[in-house]
């Protein structure tokens, strides 16, 4: 029996980050004489050639190849691809990580299928999350399951179905040769296959390289013929083509290292110019969000300028989600989120009446006055707006959509303007909200996402105004499980599963502490998500001074009753203070950051204390250290110093004069 998948791994100077993804290809659930390796090292100086020779010699299944270095993956994944012997090939960069069962699930959905083209489930740090896994399915459509999203060279390819089309890799390539690959295997394919219910590979960092524009315009030619080789003239094709217009012509026009570089600028708008008037003609407009319609009329009546300015003026709008309602219904977290469009500023956008129709208003300091009127009509795109709401775990960056209904919101502010906002309630199953499964442990941000409208962006979940929901439940499936949702630093939602210990659900939620002052204590009261029927370990808060004079005082904390169906318990530690000569264990003037202690572990609390004049304050904790004078430490002597004249450049003398006798 032949090999089932062969693994193209391209590599060079890798140093360290080689590691997992070495690790990841040789520990696969499939049978080694089922799969084969091949690493292509292009002209690496850093010793990761003779690394890969010794594995490829004690491994039966791994193959090292060596060529002179290029510059680029692309030759590279071209000559592992013509030594490969498997039926189907994977793909993988040097920084990626593979699950160890994704090559067995992968080969088996491709057979199932019988599949051209599987794309497995990819996840990685940055960048918008890709729609295309919302779903799995054997019959993919490269529109309607948004495969333009996944134009990454990290897929399952029958090598006969590459063969069979000369597809390959261009040379030297680059970014744009990479997705015109990726594009060109869909148009070809009979058959795409989309595994979305388990996660594949892990992308790693990208190695970033210049690219020419005049290769990527020629590509990006080559890559438009292919599409109306295999696309008939009709919407499907506009659509294919308004992607590439606004991805590789005018999204890059409205970056700030477009805005504020001026040495390539001009090169780079005539070479925009000369393609959109080529090869993007005005009725693929309509398929463009309002602002990058704007900047397509600019390109074409050549006002770079107008671009320029553009870019500068909306580079901080984006969009704000508010949260209107969070409960628990059983175990299923019932959330209310309003959105809206904001300006660099923060208000929300205001967009202009004319009659029955809705305008986007342009920064004022744009030229519009010779731009039809429809550039900026978005009362079409308002009906057909909505949003995404999904969650993400913050240690692998895996996400799932979530259910949701919503309605759009019109909303007058002042004369014949009028703003727009989504209401939208989402109910999030913790038990299966991971495609029918329940949600991994760990911690997991809420994010959404708007589309059409008069914008397309994205942002995390905030809380009003107001006491937070800490209200933790358990959900029962696959075993009993605590869940509770959290806040960030900066208000933003989240949801911890399965915390690791009680003391951890407690400091999850620590950022909503209050603390009261009566007579010579300061009581510390912390909410408590969940109360274990035993009331929990013994607990103590742990308090440590951030001055040059190392101090801590510790205080027992007791669990009382919460507030019901908002608050399972809270946690109150009685703390001694004293403002003047206070004692071992007091709590004196300055930054104290906190701590929970159990017999068995000692955690840190998301917030800090601060006395200043006698009063007690709870703060961030990442706003613990004060920043130190340049005197040493500030006291008032410290502070009448450094209005005297000299007193720093005596200090610096004296300061010097101390380091001196430290030298040989």
């Amino acid at each position: 029996m032949g090999l089932k998948v062969s693994v193209i791994v391209d590599v060079h100077n890798p140093g360290d980050t080689a590691d997992a993804c070495i690790r990841s290809t040789l520990e696969q659930t499939m049978p080694a004489d089922e799969y084969e390796v091949i690493f292509v090292d292009d002209g690496s100086t850093d010793g990761i050639a003779e690394r890969l020779d010794a594995i490829a010699a004690i491994r039966q299944n791994v193959r090292a190849l060596h060529l002179p270095h290029t510059g680029s993956p692309m030759r590279g994944r071209n000559v592992g691809l013509a030594a490969a012997a498997g039926d189907y090939v994977f793909f993988l960069g040097q920084g990626d990580r593979l699950e160890k069962d994704a090559l067995a699930r992968m080969y088996e959905r491709a057979v199932e299928s019988d599949a051209d083209v599987l794309v497995g489930r990819l996840v990685r740090d940055w960048g918008p999350p890709m729609t295309a896994f919302e779903r799995g399915t054997s019959r993919a459509d490269i529109l309607r399951d948004r495969l333009l999203t996944v134009l990454v060279p990290q897929q399952l390819y029958r090598r006969a179905f590459l063969e069979e089309h000369e597809l390959g890799f261009p040379v030297p390539g680059g970014r744009m040769g990479e997705q015109a690959f990726v594009t060109r295997a869909y148009l070809h394919a009979k058959v795409i296959a989309v595994l979305a219910e388990h996660v594949c590979c892990h992308l790693g960092e990208r190695r970033r390289a210049e690219e020419d524009p005049r290769a990527i315009v020629k590509e990006l030619h080559r890559l438009l013929d292919d599409v109306d080789k295999y696309l008939g003239e009709g919407r499907q094709r506009d659509r294919v083509y308004a992607h590439w217009f606004r991805t590789a012509v005018l999204r890059p026009l409205m970056t700030s290292k477009f805005a504020d570089s001026s040495i390539d600028r001009g090169a780079l708008f005539r070479v925009a110019q000369e393609l959109t008037e080529r090869r993007f003609p005005e009725r693929l407009d309509r398929h463009l969000p309002v602002q990058l319609r704007l900047v397509a009329a600019y390109v074409r009546a050549g006002r770079l300028d107008q671009i320029v300015l553009m870019a500068n003026a909306t580079k901080k709008a984006g969009l704000r989600a508010d949260l209107t309602e969070v409960r628990w219904d059983a175990h299923v977290l019932v959330l209310g989120v309003t959105v809206e469009v904001v300006t660099g500023d923060g208000t929300p956008d205001r967009y202009r009446v004319d009659g029955d129709r809705l305008h986007w208003i342009p920064p004022r300091v744009l030229d519009t006055r010779k731009l039809p009127d429809d550039i900026t009509d978005i009362t079409d795109a308002v009906e057909r707006a909505r949003v995404e709401l999904y969650v993400r775990h913050a240690e692998t960056g895996l996400v799932h959509f979530l259910p949701l209904t919503q309605e759009v919101e019109r909303i007058e502010d002042g004369r014949r303007k009028m703003r727009v906002r989504i209401k939208a309630e989402t109910r999030l199953d913790v038990t299966q909200a991971a495609l029918g499964e329940p949600l991994r442990p760990g911690q997991w941000e809420v994010h959404v996402r708007m589309f059409s409208g008069a914008n397309q962006a994205r942002s995390r979940v905030s809380r009003p105004d107001g006491p937070l929901n800490c209200l933790g439940v358990l959900a029962q499936r696959p075993r009993m499980r605590l869940v509770v949702p959290c806040w960030s630093d900066q208000g933003e939602l989240g949801l911890a599963v399965e915390p690791r210990s009680f003391s951890e659900s407690i400091a999850l939620v620590s950022p909503g502490v209050e603390v009261k002052h009566i007579g010579g204590h300061a009581y510390v009261v912390l909410p408590v998500p969940y109360v274990p029927p035993s009331g929990g370990p013994p607990l103590e808060l742990v308090m440590r001074g951030t001055g040059k004079r190392a101090r801590e005082v510790c205080a027992p904390a007791l669990v009382e009753a919460g507030v019901p169906g908002r608050l399972a318990g809270q946690l109150v530690a009685k703390v001694p203070v004293k403002r003047l000569l206070p004692g071992v264990e007091h709590l004196g003037p300055g930054s104290w950051t906190c701590w929970l202690r159990s017999a068995d572990e000692e955690v840190g609390l998301r917030f800090a204390l601060e006395m200043r004049r006698g009063k007690v304050e709870a703060r961030p904790a990442a706003a613990a250290d004060p920043q130190r004078s340049p005197m040493g430490r500030d006291t008032v002597l410290h502070r009448i110093g450094r209005r005297l004249p000299g007193a720093r450049h005596i200090v610096r003398l004296a300061r010097a004069g101390g380091h001196r006798y430290l030298t040989d």
